[in-house]
């Protein structure tokens, strides 16, 4: 007996402007089936789901729901069907409570009013659906990202959605909240749910999914099995095979971290250190920490979420200000609290919030790419803007940014695109010392070889790159040295040949009393990262 989907795009097709960015792509999501879509960042997959959930309407083909074609002319005729997204920025009001959230948008009332008793019940109910044991009343901004996630599923749960879109469901959480994730999953699936599935992970595929569609350049390429191998997988996205997903190469800094290596050496002298932190510390954030960073390095910090990783790249960024320590560039003191100092100085802040910290979202590409460099650039007190636009429409090409044009909003490209874009804000900026939080969230295993590459030539050319994430493959993968945190101390420092996920995660590992509190169980709880 043949299975009818519970939604097909058939043949659909979308253009913006002189851009074709969906061609002829047809998709089924079948019940109790994970249907995962994969492709690089730009290759359509934001703007199909996009059709599915009622924001934009294909220009050519159609959308069937069991079997009858529907147009979804708004995100509340999709849900109407029974079609919920969660996408990869939550959708979710900080200070609004959890039943509020859930809720959103269908309050109920009673006599004109909110009935309080029926929106917690309600909410609780939905709640009670993937087991997710907290106060209704709870404002959802106390809560970690995990649970911000679970929130959003116990939505679209609670409209009684046949078809869920999981647009990057994983690229915020940890291993163990991503197992807790997927054990939803497989309920949701034996309850017959059908669920659309975008990840850059690719490791999950095979865990989760059932089938995959592979996007390229806004056509499906390939429908294959989501037992394909890795490998193959990226030759269908990309177009080609990525031999070395971590390619470090050998330069400045195989002698950067040489233990025996004697200053006294005149023909092979050691790098001079480009970054040195002295005994920084911010009270309830992060103390005591100190290490240097030479030229020709990339340094990774690793750690658990709430180690105070972000937090000391936010300060030595002049992001945020600290009560004691010193943060010196080439030798010369930054002072405190200033992001103007730290830019001229050489330093480049790729922040871990890319939307929220990194661009503005309504400005274009041009002016994101040229935002630490307008003042300084300028003569007279004038901005140099034909001088900018040319350097900003030389780097978008170098970078490969996908966009019909440098003047379109930056929020219209994908994630990965405006990742390229914070990254070449930087280059612009000829930065020597660039601070990488979460590099590599949410972008496709191309892009992210081609930032790894962007980090090589950092380094080449006698800069240094330190490194925060969470990927712990990336970390070993990318580093010459480790600096792994422990509750905001540095615990310890390892080099590339020492590196191991067990070693790194020894020194991350606590203990307090008699319970050691591993990867495992500390990031199960809501800690910020």
């Amino acid at each position: 007996m043949t299975v009818q989907p519970l939604i097909t795009l058939r043949n659909v097709s979308k253009v913006f402007g002189p851009v074709t960015v969906i061609s002829d792509v047809t998709v089924n999501v079948y019940p109790g089936k994970v249907q995962v879509l994969l492709g690089e960042n730009g290759a359509g997959k934001s703007t199909l789901i996009k059709m599915m959930a009622g924001v934009y309407q294909p220009d050519a083909g159609h959308i069937e729901v069991g079997g009858r074609t529907v147009v979804l002319p708004t995100t509340r005729a999709a849900e109407a069907h029974g079609i919920a997204t969660i996408h990869q920025e939550l959708n979710l009001v900080p200070t609004l409570s959890i039943a509020e959230n859930v809720m959103m948008g269908r309050i109920p009332t009673r006599w004109g009013m909110v009935d309080r008793t029926a929106l917690r019940s309600q909410a609780r109910a939905a709640l009670d659906l993937i087991g997710l044991d907290v106060d209704v009343n709870t404002p959802v901004g106390e809560l970690g990202i995990a649970r911000q996630q679970l929130v959003e599923i116990a939505k679209a749960l609670s409209i009684d959605a046949r078809i869920l879109i999981l647009d990057e469901p994983t690229a915020a959480l940890t291993r163990h909240e991503t197992e807790s994730l997927f054990r939803i999953v497989e309920d949701l699936r034996g309850r017959g749910v059908g669920m659309l599935f975008i990840s850059h992970h690719l490791d999950e595929i095979a865990e989760i999914g059932d089938s995959v569609s592979v996007l390229r350049d806004g056509a499906c390429v390939a429908e294959v099995p989501a037992s394909t191998s890795e490998d193959e997988l990226v030759k269908l996205m990309v177009g080609r095979s990525i031999d070395d997903q971590f390619p470090r190469r050998s330069g400045l800094h195989s002698t950067a971290v040489q233990a025996d290596a004697s200053p006294a050496d005149a023909e092979n002298p050691l790098p001079e250190d480009v970054l040195a932190v002295q005994g920084l510390t911010a009270h309830g954030r992060f103390a005591d920490v100190s290490f240097t960073v030479k030229a020709g390095e990339i340094v990774g910090i690793a750690g658990l979420v709430g180690a105070g990783r972000t937090e000391l790249i936010r300060a030595i960024a002049g992001v945020d200000s600290y009560e004691s320590g010193t943060i010196s560039i080439r030798g010369r003191s930054l002072p405190k609290h200033s992001i103007k100092a730290a830019i001229a100085a050489g330093v480049g802040h790729v922040p871990e919030d890319r939307k929220g910290q990194g661009l503005v979202l309504d400005a274009s590409v041009n002016d994101n790419l040229g935002y630490a460099t307008l003042a300084s650039s300028g003569r007279f007190g004038l901005a140099d803007f034909a001088g900018q636009r040319s350097k900003a429409q030389t780097v978008a090409e170098r970078l490969r940014i996908r966009m019909h044009s440098i003047d379109q909003p930056i929020r219209s490209l994908s994630g990965g695109n405006q990742q390229k874009a914070v990254f070449g804000r930087w280059i612009i900026a000829e930065s020597t010392v660039l601070l990488l939080d979460e590099p590599t969230r949410g972008v496709d295993v191309g892009a992210k070889v081609e930032i790894y590459e962007l980090m090589n030539s950092i380094t080449a050319a006698g800069g240094a790159v330190v490194m925060v994430s969470s990927e712990l493959p990336e970390v070993l993968g990318m580093s010459d040295r480790i600096f792994v945190m422990r509750d905001g101390r540095l615990a310890g420092e390892l080099s590339a040949a020492e590196a191991t996920q067990d070693t790194v995660m020894t020194l991350a590992a606590r203990s307090v009393g008699d319970t050691t509190i591993t990867d495992s169980n500390l990031q199960d709880k809501d800690i910020p990262a």
